[in-house]
């Protein structure tokens, strides 16, 4: 048995923590493209933080190009450090990942600070061998 097609969850999360390490590594370089192909072409990102749901890998480049932008104008670095991730495989085949993420922001010449603390739920698939993200729903600790 490969790993990645096993039931046993012990084999499967490092997978996932691998997965998450280049994802938010991705994000965090502002690889806008890089990082929307960690989604399905069709995936979907929910978060408190935007006005409407973002689905689709194109409006996804887009969001994340607008925030690296806005963070290099304002000289500000931010790392999303994933934590705590439960994992349980769904009935279709889907993998259903609950994570703490962290946000630091890191500002030129100053000190780190928590920017946010927020959960992902995340619905995992795998296409052509590959782990995709085909839904990620955040939310964020200081927000209802």
């Amino acid at each position: 048995m490969t790993v990645g097609t096993e039931t046993n969850l012990d084999l499967l999360y490092p997978e996932v923590q691998n997965f998450y390490a280049r994802h938010m590594q991705l994000l965090d370089a502002g690889n806008a493209e890089g990082w929307a192909d960690t989604f399905t072409k069709d995936g979907s990102f929910f978060s408190p933080s935007m006005p409407e749901p973002v689905r689709g890998r194109d409006v996804i480049i887009a969001g994340v190009r607008r925030t690296a932008a806005a963070l290099a104008e304002a000289g500000e670095v931010h790392r999303h450090c994933m934590l705590m991730t439960y994992l349980r495989r769904r009935d279709d085949g889907t993998i259903y990942a609950r994570s703490y993420t962290q946000v630091i922001a890191t500002p030129r010449d100053g000190q780190p600070r928590l920017h946010m603390m927020c959960v992902c739920v995340d619905i995992l698939v795998r296409q052509d061998g590959e782990l995709k993200l085909r839904e990620r729903r955040v939310t964020r600790d200081d927000r209802p």
